[in-house]
């Protein structure tokens, strides 16, 4: 591998792709190019020897898809300006990418979902804020610290810089000077929609209720902001990340097989939405857990 996978279009459609996640990721489908998009996809992919196509796309392009082969793996009400949802779309290349026991998966997102409303943490410390380019070191540092690899370049302070400038707002607590936890939001105007991602903690600072605060001031922004729903791609085997979504009043969107290259491994993916301002529920079926294998 050499670094995380790249960003760049496809068509007028944004993919990220490469070996890495040995996946490519339609992150932002163009209208026009929605008719031809399901088959380039996978052509792509095959053509690169990528074992998975992950596609978020709007409801309303579901049949343009499984009608190409495709399985709706989970989805977000609400996502495109509080109406349509989006839909998580995947298509595997290679079936040893299907392969692994979810029962763990499964009990984390049972041991989430009885926790769910149940409140956010209390706890001390300084309140969280947003994050400037001069923070973006020590944010590096610590994400330097938590993952050994990433999806995104998130250890770079120059990558927290340029998305900093273009579309993510990054927050953080701090604590005797030093940065004890941050996250960020990722949004996407158009769709009045944000992901909540990039949560990392000091190990010093984990089971004090940080990211559900940081999570609760982001939210909160947002929604003043005139976002209208907030959702995560949360690691699947991470049973604080699922029980601080669950908490916060999130709801179980899918589960994502397989599907991201984190700490030196593909690991599965919960997804978990929540509105933000009040809004129609979208026209989301019943989201998939996967297959009990």
């Amino acid at each position: 591998m050499n670094g995380p996978d790249r960003v760049e279009l496809l068509g007028a459609s944004t993919i990220q792709h490469g070996p890495f996640n040995r996946r490519v990721y339609l992150m932002k489908p163009a209208r026009e190019d929605l008719p031809e998009l399901p088959g380039r996809l996978i052509d792509f992919a095959r053509e690169r020897g990528y074992t998975k196509v992950f596609a978020k796309v709007p409801a309303p392009a579901r049949e343009l898809f499984t009608g190409a082969g495709y399985e709706i793996e989970a989805g977000v009400p609400g996502y495109y300006r509080g109406g349509d949802s989006a839909l998580f779309a995947a298509y595997y290349l290679d079936p040893a990418r299907r392969e692994g026991d979810r029962q763990e998966a499964l009990r984390i997102r049972e041991l989430a979902l009885s926790r769910a409303g149940t409140g956010k943490e209390e706890a001390g410390g300084e309140e969280p804020r947003p994050l400037g380019e001069e923070d973006c070191p020590a944010a590096a540092e610590l994400y330097r610290e938590v993952f050994e690899s990433y999806p995104f370049p998130i250890r770079d302070p120059g990558y927290l810089r340029r998305t900093m400038a273009a579309n993510v707002d990054y927050y953080g607590v701090w604590e005797e000077g030093r940065l004890s936890a941050l996250a960020s939001a990722e949004k996407e105007s158009e769709a009045l929609a944000a992901e909540m991602t990039d949560f990392a903690s000091r190990r010093g600072a984990r089971g004090r209720g940080l990211a559900g605060r940081i999570l609760s001031r982001m939210e909160e922004d947002l929604a003043r902001s005139g976002y209208r729903t907030g959702f995560t791609i949360a690691r699947a085997l991470s049973a604080g990340m699922n029980i601080t979504f669950a908490r916060a009043g999130y709801r179980f969107g899918g589960l994502l097989w397989n599907n991201t290259q984190i700490c030196g491994r593909l690991e599965p993916m919960n997804v978990w939405h929540k509105p933000l301002r009040p809004g129609p529920d979208g026209d989301l079926p019943a989201p998939n857990p996967g297959r009990k294998e």
